[in-house]
């Protein structure tokens, strides 16, 4: 985070917004710099990526499922704004850390032990270490002990649109987030990489629940796409994962979503659509039945 801060105090902070007589290496003023960049860095994300996603991935009919609430999207946007500033205290935090230097990560690929090839793997590595703890931090999450304190709020959106991806109690926010923050002080990795896999994760974050439930056919076994993700929201004990299923099969708690198996969401409204254009107003009440009785409304 240091890289976004020194270019933050050299081009805006330092000639436009602190005296010229308060160092840029004061830890007070750092505290307050990154508690900013944070905060606008998150929303920027949020609402730039949400907005696309929601405007040319998500499929609007979705919001005429039974499970779509009232004015979902606005709750789910005012929901996120909220809690957003609260996540980013503690987390600023570990910015402060990673400034100071308490870290391991580093400026050039030369001071990396392997190069390239270092780089490289501690991408895929940081991919695997954070899915497998985001597994069983979410895992925990679910327990009867904290799931009505911490998680419910995020289960609210039983059909989620690309506005919910933030959508969290602070401390569940937080929560989900430290594997990413902790990965760089156990591991070295690159400064740039590190940045580039932050926004990747907010992004990803977003597109698991833009309700776009493609994935290529050879994935499918191992991508916990918005499908997975998606069955995990309506039928809650399912597919805890972030990016791949490896978790969900060695926890014991994978679910072929339903959406490949023609019992999605998009399945239950063309099935409702069909039935009432063909007038058969029990067939559809039956429908409209299986698809609640199908939920966990926990």
């Amino acid at each position: 985070m240091d890289l976004v801060l020194n270019h933050a105090d050299s081009y805006i902070l330092t000639p436009y917004v602190y005296p010229a007589t308060w160092p840029e290496e004061d830890p007070f003023r750092q505290l307050i710099s990154l508690f900013i960049i944070t905060n606008l860095g998150g929303l920027t994300i949020y609402f730039l990526f949400g907005t696309l996603s929601y405007y040319f991935i998500f499929d609007h009919t979705l919001k005429k499922h039974a499970q779509f609430l009232e004015n979902q999207v606005s709750r789910e946007i005012k929901y996120s704004v909220k809690s957003l500033p609260w996540i980013s205290v503690p987390t600023v935090a570990i910015f402060f850390a990673e400034v100071r230097g308490y870290s391991r990560l580093y400026d050039n690929i030369e001071d990396s032990p392997y190069g390239w090839f270092g780089v490289i793997f501690s991408m895929l590595s940081f991919l695997f270490f954070t899915d497998m703890c985001i597994y069983w931090i979410h895992r925990f999450l679910h327990h009867k002990l904290f799931y009505k304190h911490l998680h419910k709020p995020h289960h609210l959106w039983k059909v989620p649109t690309p506005f919910a991806s933030h959508a969290f109690h602070p401390v569940d926010g937080f929560l989900q987030s430290i594997p990413y923050h902790i990965y760089p002080f156990l591991f070295p990795l690159h400064k740039v990489t590190y940045l580039g896999l932050y926004i990747f994760v907010n992004v990803w974050t977003i597109s698991i629940h833009d309700g776009d439930y493609r994935v290529p056919d050879a994935l499918k076994p191992i991508i916990n796409g918005a499908a997975h993700h998606t069955d995990h929201h309506l039928y809650f004990d399912y597919n805890y994962g972030q990016y791949f299923t490896l978790w969900d099969r060695i926890g014991g708690s994978f679910k072929n979503p339903s959406s490949f198996e023609g019992m999605g969401p998009h399945d239950y409204l063309r099935k409702l659509k069909e039935c009432e254009s063909s007038g058969t107003a029990n067939g559809c009440g039956d429908e409209k039945m299986h698809n609640r009785n199908s939920l966990k409304n926990k």
